[in-house]
């Protein structure tokens, strides 16, 4: 069985890397985009299996990427788990209402956000 893509996408290098670096070392394949627009390139080219996404972003922001996910029948059932540091409850409650699968603030422990990603990933199946 292939290990799971996840793509990354905010614009912090240092927070990129370090979830790069541990969620490679969980076994995951890690793509990155550092904008809204190339989000949204990237899901579309390689199809990843999950998304972790950044709510304020240059060129296209979290929640306009969010939208466009879900809306387009293509990629529209892949997770995305907002991970920004954006804790207002309208914030969460429009996430969930444009379709992400879970919600979690910043500063974040490195595990939570493990745990929840190992629990939005579509059950493995057999290919």
């Amino acid at each position: 069985m292939a290990a799971a893509t996840i793509l990354v996408a905010d614009d912090d290098e240092l927070l990129v890397g370090l979830l790069e670096h541990r969620l490679s070392a969980k076994g995951y394949n890690v793509i990155s985009a550092s904008d809204g627009v190339s989000a949204l390139e990237r899901i579309r080219a390689e199809m990843p299996d999950l998304v972790v996404l950044d709510a304020m972003m240059p060129a296209l922001d979290g929640f306009a990427v969010l939208s466009r996910i879900k809306s387009d029948d293509e990629i529209r059932d892949i997770p995305v788990i907002m991970l920004t540091a954006l804790s207002g409850q309208s914030d969460i409650v429009t996430a969930l209402d444009k379709g992400a699968a879970d919600y979690l603030v910043k500063p974040f422990l490195p595990e939570e956000l493990l745990r929840r990603i190992t629990r939005s990933l579509p059950a493995a199946e057999d290919t």
